[in-house]
């Protein structure tokens, strides 16, 4: 046990298991949505609309149409469209 006595390594274990305990309490980082007559984004675990805009959209999925079902992933807090779900 010789690192009990040395507290700068406590301190970095300690940080180090807050951070790792966050991503387990984190959402899922994969999320289906659909695309709204006005544009905007819904997605099954986000029961907000998100104005167009104020998600990004990958470059070949940039043609999204209204009743188009998506694939979100999410970026911290923002949804990214990274593709379209075939009928």
């Amino acid at each position: 046990m010789a690192f009990q006595s040395n507290q700068g390594i406590n301190r970095l274990a300690a940080v180090l298991s807050n951070r790792m305990r966050g991503y387990q309490e984190s959402p899922y980082p994969l999320d289906f949505g659909s695309i709204l007559a006005n544009g905007s984004l819904l997605t099954n675990t986000f029961p907000k609309e998100i104005p167009q805009g104020d998600y990004t959209v990958l470059e070949h999925t940039k043609y999204l149409k209204p009743g188009d079902r998506v694939l979100v992933s999410w970026v911290d807090s923002e949804a990214v469209v990274t593709g379209i779900l075939a009928n």
